[in-house]
């Protein structure tokens, strides 16, 4: 089985790609999905204690939490060293289920792929970028984001040259959905023979 990771700043079009993936068939694992999925589960009581007040109910509340974290190396590690570990138990355990299931490929989805180390646990990456200028009204279009908030996030990120320079495939998310996905189709293709 070949494991592509899948990769790109914040608004570049991951989860549109991850969708593809899907559609196509292939099983696909999503970091931030399980990171989801902790914090109103197993994390949550973690997250608790190392960050007073950052839960309520049982679930963690992101913008407390990311006002806890952000801007602040030694509580972002803090953080990252009780998240990452159950990330990892979580992409260990869907990676056993597609291999046991005869997958030829499997994409497994990490928005900080080279920033923790994930590079290094694929076989292939893919980077979906887009232009600056798009990926930032993208993102500021969303809700609960600033542009202060949209910084802080892209500090802590590789540049989208650097990751598109380290990627085996590169797909531009500024085109029509048809487009991107017949490149997605393709990788799969090259992927699997298929």
């Amino acid at each position: 089985m070949i494991v592509l990771g899948l990769t790109g700043s914040i608004g570049m079009g991951k989860s549109t790609a991850a969708q593809m993936f899907m559609d196509a068939g292939v099983p696909v694992y999503s970091a931030d999905e399980t990171v989801h999925r902790l914090y109103s589960g197993a994390a949550a009581p973690l997250i608790e204690a190392a960050f007073p007040g950052t839960t309520e109910n049982g679930v963690v509340d992101r913008a407390r939490l990311s006002a806890a974290v952000i801007g602040n190396p030694k509580a972002l590690r803090k953080l990252e060293s009780i998240i990452h570990p159950m990330v990892r138990s979580e992409e260990n355990a869907f990676r056993d289920g597609a291999q046991s299931r005869g997958a030829k490929l499997a994409v497994i989805d990490i928005p900080l792929l080279f920033e923790t180390g994930g590079d290094k646990r694929v076989d292939k990456i893919l980077v979906v970028s887009a232009p600056a200028d798009v990926q930032k009204r993208r993102v500021l279009a969303r809700a609960d984001m600033t542009p202060e908030k949209l910084e802080a996030i892209l500090e802590r990120q590789t540049p989208d040259a650097e990751k598109r320079a380290r990627a085996d495939f590169v797909v531009n998310t500024d085109q029509t959905f048809d487009a991107t996905r017949a490149e997605i189709n393709e990788i799969i293709r090259i992927l699997t023979g298929s």
